[in-house]
């Protein structure tokens, strides 16, 4: 998972991109980019850290322009390595960057194509590099001096018609303008917005969530529709087309469980919302399992994530909601750190419970979900350590059983712990003395809202298996798990750092800060 952002203003943009991937740091801590355009050239600045780490003073002042872009990750696709860090850049046609949000799957097929057809070089394993170069491909066809919105258009319809999987794209056309683009499902989303300056000349903004957006003091204008592109040229003037043949929406709903900032709204969507109403289907479902009699004295969270779901669920059940962990805030998201000795050891460092909340109380720990159990197994001894007589566990979110290959970085299904195993097989993994899940159904209810009546299905494959693109198998998952389980990803990033890292940064045209 990871955050975009992308600025055509009529003066600097350098504070506003910083600014906005602070507000989008959630979606990836493990590296940050910023790329920006004066008067046809470009200055980037990106490596691996935290968006405050990457950039200091002297950076931000090199980051020339009224045009930009910008991205925070951390790796699905790919490695760790700080020669994957976005943006990416490619010089012909016309100097093209591009952050990308999501994962392509058939992005192997891609690269044979690019390199045997399209006669272009790969110089990572990042999905992304192919994505860009498929789209500098596709506006090459135009063969024109001056690219038209036309030919930024035909050249996300031709991105469409080749690539399978998620993406939520901004790109930058050296010289000519700003383009947002999302996948002909939207998988994953991406919203625009504008505003007015004192001169009544319009600003443009482009981002992953909203909250970017009106930080900054611009207005949310919609959703970018699944398939459609936007482009805003050099004179600040937008355009907008849908260049999918059969766009739907099956926006992730992952989404809305885990990854977005509760005061994100998503396809219209609050997820605020949405996250209080799966704590009610919760609660209704505890009380019909558990009875009137549940035995619970005290709800807690695990924050950050599950806050809003535990305190409609201890309203419902009519019992104590209490803060029973406090934070860390400056450890990273455990199930996406690599390792399991690295994730447990990072739960110990990230919570540290309140012990009087806990001392001789049946406490209920409310998760967003359960994704390989590191984290509630040791959330749960620290419970019991604390004091507490029994501890409870539920998830707002349904069993995770499946590997997510749309850009969310939990791909083995060894890894998973709900994977072929029941609700009391996991309960005895993790301790618990009970366990609970959302149901599906429940959460899909949870999200949807009368206010946006097109929006019914969603991207539920890591609960369900159904892969909303259609072309995922058993072969497919068993060559992804080869390549991402946790001992493939090691060996991957110790060889990157030494052998690509140092020759990565010679782009021409390009300079770097």
């Amino acid at each position: 998972m990871c955050g975009v952002v992308g600025i055509a203003g009529k003066s600097p943009v350098n504070q506003l991109l910083y600014d906005a991937l602070t507000m989008l740091q959630h979606r990836g801590q493990d590296a940050a980019g910023i790329i920006t355009c004066h008067e046809g050239r470009l200055y980037l600045r990106k490596d691996n850290g935290m968006v405050r780490d990457v950039f200091h003073t002297r950076h931000m002042r090199a980051l020339l322009g009224n045009y930009g872009i910008a991205h925070v990750r951390y790796p699905t696709a790919g490695s760790s390595s700080s020669a994957e860090a976005q943006p990416f850049y490619v010089n012909s046609p016309y100097g093209i960057s591009l952050a990308h949000n999501g994962n392509l799957t058939n992005a192997d097929e891609l690269k044979q194509d690019l390199f045997q057809t399209d006669f272009r070089h790969i110089n990572t394993d990042s999905d992304s590099e192919v994505l860009l170069n498929i789209f500098a491909h596709e506006m090459q066809k135009s063969r024109k001096v001056q690219p038209t919105e036309e030919d930024v258009f035909n050249a996300v319809a031709g991105v469409h018609e080749r690539c399978r999987g998620a993406y939520g794209v901004v790109a930058l056309i050296t010289g000519y303008g700003l383009v947002g683009f999302r996948d002909p499902l939207g998988i994953r989303p991406l919203i625009y917005g504008s505003r007015e300056t004192e001169n009544g000349e319009k600003e443009y903004i482009i981002a992953s969530e909203s909250v970017a957006i009106i930080s900054l003091g611009f207005k949310v204008e919609r959703d970018i529709e699944p398939g459609e592109a936007i482009f805003i040229d050099r004179d600040g003037k937008l355009f907008t087309k849908q260049c999918a043949k059969n766009p739907q929406y099956r926006p992730c709903i992952f989404e809305y469980v885990y990854f977005a900032r509760p005061d994100a709204t998503l396809d219209g969507i609050s997820v605020y919302k949405a996250r209080l109403k799966m704590g009610e289907k919760l609660a209704h479902k505890i009380l019909r399992e558990w009875g009137e009699e549940h035995d619970i004295d005290v709800v807690m969270p695990i924050p950050d994530t599950s806050r809003t779901s535990a305190v409609e669920l201890a309203n419902i059940l009519g019992v104590k909601f209490r803060e029973g962990f406090m934070k860390n805030r400056y450890i990273g998201r455990t199930f996406i750190m690599p390792g399991q000795q690295q994730r447990k050891k990072s739960v110990r460092q990230k919570l540290n419970p309140v012990e009087i909340e806990f001392k001789d109380k049946n406490v209920l720990l409310v998760d967003d979900s359960i994704v390989r159990g590191t984290t509630c197994e040791e959330i749960i001894q620290m419970a019991r350590d604390a004091g507490a007589k029994k501890v409870f566990f539920a998830s707002a979110a349904p069993m995770v059983t499946h590997p997510n290959v749309y850009g969310i970085d939990m791909p083995v299904r060894s890894e998973l712990i709900a994977s072929g195993r029941s609700v009391d097989e996991i309960c005895e993994i993790i301790g618990a003395d009970r366990l609970i899940f959302q149901d599906l159904d429940d959460l899909k209810e949870a999200v949807k809202t009368r206010k946006v009546p097109h929006l019914q299905e969603f991207d539920c494959s890591v609960f369900d298996g159904q892969y909303v693109t259609g072309d995922i198998d058993d072969t497919y998952l068993k060559r992804l798990e080869e390549s991402r389980n946790d001992s493939a990803k090691k060996k991957k990033d110790n060889y990157i750092d030494v052998n690509v890292d140092a020759a990565s940064v010679d782009l021409t045209g390009l300079r770097e800060v």
